[in-house]
């Protein structure tokens, strides 16, 4: 069980309204939505690509292997660099913000299993 108060605990509003807070989430928003906005260009350029200008797409790269298809694997290829990419970036700057901030909130120390369980 939280051995602080409740109104020793800020609110959410208050939380959300802190320095720290808006922060974390410039950061956040300042990783995430270049990321996202690189992805969904790149990706309706290889479907625009496929569907306006096959000629380009029919382009042999080696053998039997034609741009259309090295573009369609570099999809999954970019997915999951964005996903590596992501994963260490939160592991280096965005987790251990949200976790001084969660310390902060919760009186210097993470929540116990039984004081998850009073969050649900």
């Amino acid at each position: 069980m939280d051995t602080t108060s409740p109104a020793a605990s800020p609110s959410y509003r208050q939380v959300q309204e802190s320095d720290d807070f808006k922060d974390l989430r410039r950061r956040f928003r300042g990783f995430v939505f270049p990321c996202t906005i690189f992805f969904l260009v790149w990706y309706f350029a290889y479907v625009i690509l496929a569907a306006y200008f096959p000629a380009i797409m029919a382009i042999p790269v080696f053998a039997n292997i034609n741009l259309g298809l090295v573009l369609g694997l570099l999809q999954f290829v970019t997915t999951f660099g964005i996903t590596i990419a992501y994963v260490r970036w939160a592991d280096r700057v965005f987790d251990p913000r949200a976790e001084a901030i969660r310390d902060r909130i919760n009186g210097g120390s993470p929540l116990a299993a039984d004081d998850k369980d009073d969050l649900r």
